[in-house]
C-alpha cells in the first residue's frame, strides 16, 4: 500500500522499455504483476509478465450495453478505458474460504485459511480506480470490524497508476472528481506521451516507488514534457462520455423513493447483477457453508453476491424486495446516496462499467437526470436537492 513521500519529488522520463525493466523488478522481488491484457475481445485484468502481454495498439468503444475493441493507428500501451474487470476481483475475490473443519476423533478441528503470501503489484490503475480502492479500504479496513485477508493484501500491494488519456463513452469520472488524474494512492504514477520518442512522465507518490524507479533508467522531466502531460489529461476530461449531476443528488434520491422512474427501470432492468459484479466499489457478499458427502470436512465459503438477487433480501417469509424495481431503486440509492451516510463518500467513482456491460443499456446518468428533470418540474425544491 503506497505510503505517502514526506516531500513531493519532481517528475521524471523514462523510455517504454523502461516500463519491461519495472515489471521485471517487481516479480524479482517477489511481486505478483497483474495488468491490462487483451482476452476474449476484451481488456482484463491478469498475470502479466512483459510489455508483449499489454494491449498496445488497442483501444475500446463503449456504449450503453455495448463494447468493442478496435485498432488503433499507434502502439500505445494504455489509450483506452476500463473493460469487464476491476482491481477488486485480487483484492476482494470472488469465492474465498473463510475456514474449514475436518473431524478428529470424537471432535472437529477448525483450521483457518493460510493468510495471503505472494503480494500484487497492479500496472495501469486508472484514477477513477484508485478511488474505488480507498473506498473498499473503508469499508474493509476502518470502523468497527475489519477483513484481515483484504488488509493484507492491500499492505502489501504495489500500484503503478496511469493518467487516462483515452475515455470511453461511458466514462463520467470527471464529474465525480475522480479522474482522469490520478492524484494519490499510487507509488507511481505514468502518463503516456506518443508524440515524437513516445515516454512516460511519471510521479512518484511513495518511498517504496522512489526506492525502485531509482534502479530504472530516468531522466528529470522537461518543463514541455510536464505540460504534455497535464494536457493529455486535460484533454480526456473534457472528452467524457457521460456527465452526472452531483449536486444535491443525495437528497434528490432519498427523497423520491416512489417516482415513478423506479417502475419504468423495473421494466426494462432483467436483474441480471451484471452492474455489480462488474462495479469496482460494490462489496456485497453471502456465504455458504459445503461439506462432504462423508460429513468429513466442511468449508465457510464467502462468494461475491449482488442486491438483484430475490435471495440477498430474503428473510423468514420471503424477500424483502420482490421487485425488479425496489431493487434498482435499492442499488442506485444506496451507490449515490446512502453510501455517503455510511462511508461519508459516493459508492460510484464515474467508471461507466454498469452502463456499458447493462445488457439492455441502463445509464445511470441518464435516470438520475430523468428524476431531476422531473422533480425540478414540479417546482419543489427540496425534492430536487437544491
Amino acid at each position: 500500500m503506497a505510503e505517502s513521500l514526506p516531500a513531493a519529488k519532481a517528475p521524471v522520463v523514462m523510455a517504454r522499455g523502461a516500463l519491461q525493466t519495472l515489471i521485471d523488478m517487481l516479480i524479482e522481488t517477489g511481486y505478483e504483476v497483474v495488468g491490462p491484457t487483451v482476452r476474449d475481445g476484451a481488456i482484463v485484468y491478469d498475470h502479466i509478465s512483459g510489455l508483449s502481454e499489454l494491449p498496445a495498439g488497442w483501444t475500446d468503444r463503449q456504449e450503453a450495453g455495448a463494447y468493442r475493441l478496435e485498432r488503433r493507428g499507434d502502439d500505445a500501451f494504455f489509450s483506452f478505458a476500463v473493460g469487464p474487470h476491476s482491481w477488486k476481483r485480487f483484492l476482494h475475490p470472488p469465492l474465498e474460504t473463510l475456514w474449514s473443519a475436518h473431524r478428529e476423533g470424537d471432535g472437529i478441528e477448525f483450521t483457518a485459511p493460510p493468510e495471503p503470501s505472494t503480494p500484487f503489484a497492479f500496472i495501469g490503475v486508472r484514477a477513477c480506480e484508485l478511488q474505488a480502492i480507498a473506498i473498499q479500504d473503508r469499508v474493509f479496513c476502518q470502523g468497527p470490524f475489519h477483513d484481515q485477508a483484504y488488509a493484507e493484501r492491500r499492505r502489501k500491494s504495489f500500484i503503478v497508476a496511469v493518467n487516462c488519456a483515452e475515455p470511453g463513452g461511458t466514462c463520467f469520472c470527471a464529474s465525480m472528481q475522480t479522474g482522469p488524474r490520478a492524484q494519490q494512492g499510487f507509488d507511481l504514477a505514468l502518463t503516456e506521451l506518443l508524440e515524437g520518442d513516445a515516454v512516460f512522465v511519471v510521479e512518484i507518490g511513495s518511498a517504496a516507488g522512489a526506492a525502485l524507479l531509482a534502479k530504472v533508467a530516468q531522466r528529470p522531466a522537461a518543463p514541455g514534457e510536464v505540460e504534455a502531460a497535464r494536457q493529455v489529461v486535460a484533454a480526456a476530461a473534457t472528452r467524457m462520455g457521460r456527465h452526472l449531476q452531483t449536486d444535491g443528488i443525495k437528497n434528490l434520491l432519498q427523497a423520491n423513493p416512489n417516482h415513478s422512474q423506479w417502475e419504468a427501470l423495473g421494466k426494462r432492468c432483467l436483474s441480471c447483477g451484471n452492474c455489480t459484479m462488474v462495479c469496482p466499489t460494490c462489496f456485497c457478499t453471502s456465504v455458504d457453508e459445503v461439506g462432504d458427502l462423508a460429513g468429513e470436512t466442511a468449508r465457510r465459503v464467502r462468494k461475491w453476491d449482488s442486491c438483484f438477487t430475490m435471495e440477498f433480501s430474503y428473510i423468514h417469509g420471503g424477500s424483502v424486495r420482490h421487485s425488479a424495481a425496489a431493487r434498482y431503486r435499492q442499488w442506485m440509492t444506496h451507490k449515490l446516496a446512502n453510501w455517503i451516510d455510511q462511508f461519508g463518500t459516493s459508492g460510484c467513482v464515474g467508471c461507466g462499467r454498469c452502463i456499458t456491460w447493462c445488457p439492455v443499456g441502463i445509464d445511470i446518468t441518464a435516470e438520475v437526470a430523468a428524476i431531476r428533470a422531473d422533480v425540478q418540474g414540479t417546482g419543489s425544491a427540496a425534492d430536487a436537492g437544491t
